[in-house]
């Protein structure tokens, strides 16, 4: 039996057309808000976009990407190419939060391994003593020095720590050795 098209409202995403009687094409897909910056579109939005052939739209969403690798953009994203059929510019796109997060990553290495040396340099100690001093190995310490790892959250306290101390004792000897005090 064939069912009566005329008196179905909306058929897998085809919207009825009143004036003809017929179906009118597929109805589109959410539009980007083009107003709105693309870290306020729904997830729908962004799937719109990547479907489209839009350069521009793309272009937008990769550079929300790059200002937060891990923020709701990139999340939507995942999301999207995780569940959508893979078309043109999901390679891209995977692409894109793959080394955007890598570069984020690389960069926080770097910062923390210069916040190492600072609480090096703030101690007064040599390489090997501070490494010793909070419990690891030289060459350990000589990688996070050098920012290829970073160290845990607690070895980062402890380094702290140890940085305080002596930085301490360095500042109460030179305070006994000025005249006057």
């Amino acid at each position: 039996m064939i069912p009566n098209l005329s008196k179905t409202p909306e058929i897998r995403g085809m919207d009825r057309d009143d004036a003809s009687g017929g179906f009118a094409r597929e109805a589109p897909a959410a539009p980007a808000p083009a107003d709105r910056p693309v870290e306020f579109w729904p997830t729908a939005a962004i799937r719109a976009a990547l479907e489209n052939d839009d350069l521009s739209v793309w272009q937008r969403i990769v550079v929300a990407i790059k200002r937060d690798p891990y923020g709701r953009t990139a999340r939507q994203v995942e999301e999207v190419l995780e569940t959508a059929q893979p078309y043109g510019v999901s390679r891209a796109m995977s692409e894109v939060l793959t080394r955007t997060r890598e570069h984020l990553e690389a960069n926080e290495c770097a910062e923390v391994a210069k916040h190492v040396h600072l609480l090096l340099e703030r101690s007064g100690l040599g390489e090997h003593e501070f490494a010793s001093r909070i419990g690891v190995p030289a060459e350990d310490f000589a990688a996070y020095l050098r920012g290829s790892v970073s160290p845990p959250a607690s070895l980062m306290i402890r380094m702290r720590r140890l940085s305080d101390r002596f930085a301490k004792m360095r500042n109460q000897r030179a305070g006994q050795d000025q005249p006057g005090t």
